[in-house]
């Protein structure tokens, strides 16, 4: 049998999510054991057929998974470019190049990837379209959801690097307009409200798998705690007290009850509670306004205090069109709302910088040691950065880790390192 035949593909989906992307697949021989020596040749023909059925069925997007991928890659390199000969019309995502360690984390990564491969090629499209009639020559950056940013080609060929590039790029705008490189921020929309954490002035990834829609992954993503609470959120204000989570949304200046609308909001709540001035309209009286601003704050205490890895006492960045709604401390720390913070997002956007990311098992031996290993792959590292345009003088590692892998035979390090460089500005 193939290896891998006990779990198969889709193992952990919710059978809705199955349903709609169709849940194709087939095993075929190939992978590698723990050490990297082959479990069974790659067989061509066989590998063909497979993706001819796929083909046959309507599937033109297909995702690659093999056994300990990590530790060697060169097979799905190789049915990469057997299937790139046999069938040109497909599109193909590697495990390799998008999770880490866990053969059902990053298949899922990579079949998650693959499904959204058309939509990243329509949006960029889209984009450059509108780069066209705006007559700009420049080249077109995207942002990543570590904070740093990818060309537009690779955008088609990796959408998942862009999930959750909106918090992201808020945390990264805040603590560029606060000055402060590490602290807790509140990054408050219309309908959300997102908490997470800057370090050194990139956000907190999160350290073990991630969940999107009910499937475990295992790509990079900030570790954010998000909440139905905006400036939008509608608030019934007879028992039981509530904010949110649905919202008004966009159509905030037309219906909330301070721009002469017929809906209460939290932006209502917080013009009463004289926290900010907005609207043309005084803001309503309500009896129950100080239980109501004592449940708004709270909802953002608590998730202050999950976002929060320490007890060491750090500031909270407010930071979104609803930040006006914060109070001036959350869980005992004290709250900043820099200038021009409702422009965090855009901002975080633009100071973006180039980063280049590897996560390597090497076997630490006589031939290298461990010093030498995080040598060889921080320099590899660096070259993915330059390949992506980052200014060669400018690079610096941002994380360096490596974990010993107890489970594999010799003194096997898991080693990740992450380097990021000023984006380099070509001029003519």
């Amino acid at each position: 049998m193939p290896s891998g035949s006990s779990i198969l593909p889709f193992a952990d989906w919710p059978k809705s999510l199955i349903d709609g992307m169709g849940g194709l697949s087939r095993l075929v021989k190939g992978g590698y054991e723990m050490d990297g020596s082959e479990i069974s040749q790659l067989d061509p023909d066989e590998l063909i057929n497979a993706a001819k059925e796929l083909s046959n069925l309507g599937c033109k997007q297909i995702a690659i998974s093999s056994v300990f991928a990590t530790v060697r890659g060169d097979m799905e390199q190789e049915a990469f470019e057997t299937l790139t000969k046999a069938i040109p019309n497909l599109s193909i995502t590697l495990s390799k190049s998008i999770g880490g360690m866990g053969l059902l984390e990053r298949e899922n990564a990579a079949i998650i990837n693959a499904s959204l491969k058309p939509l990243a090629n329509e949006v960029v499209d889209s984009f450059k379209l509108l780069q066209n009639n705006l007559k700009l020559s420049c080249p077109m950056f995207f942002t990543r959801n570590d904070g740093t940013l990818i060309e537009a080609a690779e955008v088609i060929e990796l959408p998942v690097l862009t999930f959750a590039c909106g918090p992201t790029n808020s945390m990264r705008g805040a603590a560029f307009l606060s000055g402060l490189n590490n602290a807790l921020v509140v990054d408050v929309g219309g309908t959300t409200t997102d908490v997470g954490e800057v370090k050194d002035g990139f956000p907190r990834l999160a350290g073990t798998s991630v969940m999107v829609a009910d499937v475990r992954t295992n790509f990079s993503m900030p570790d954010v705690i998000s909440i139905g609470l905006g400036g939008g959120s509608i608030v019934s204000s007879e028992d039981p007290l509530s904010i949110g989570p649905v919202s008004v949304g966009h159509e905030l200046p037309q219906r909330a009850k301070v721009f002469n609308g017929d809906t209460l909001t939290a932006t209502d709540i917080a013009v009463a509670a004289g926290r900010c001035k907005i609207g043309d309209k005084k803001p309503p009286s309500l009896s129950s306004l100080d239980k109501l601003i004592e449940i708004m704050d709270k909802m953002i205490s608590d998730k202050v205090a999950r976002a929060r890895t320490s007890n060491t006492v750090i500031p909270v960045i407010g930071v979104g069109g609803g930040s006006v709604m914060m109070p001036s401390k959350v869980d005992g720390l004290e709250v900043i709302c820099p200038p021009h913070n409702d422009l965090a997002n855009a901002v975080g956007a633009a100071i973006a910088q180039v980063s280049g990311q590897v996560s390597r098992v090497v076997l630490v031996d006589d031939n290298i040691d461990r010093d030498s290993a995080i040598k060889e792959v921080t320099e590899e590292a660096k070259k993915l950065a330059v390949k992506r345009h980052a200014d060669p003088k400018t690079i610096s590692v941002l994380t360096v880790s490596d974990m010993p892998l107890s489970y594999l035979p010799g003194n096997n390090l898991l080693i990740n390192v992450t380097v990021v460089g000023d984006l380099l500005m070509e001029t003519n």
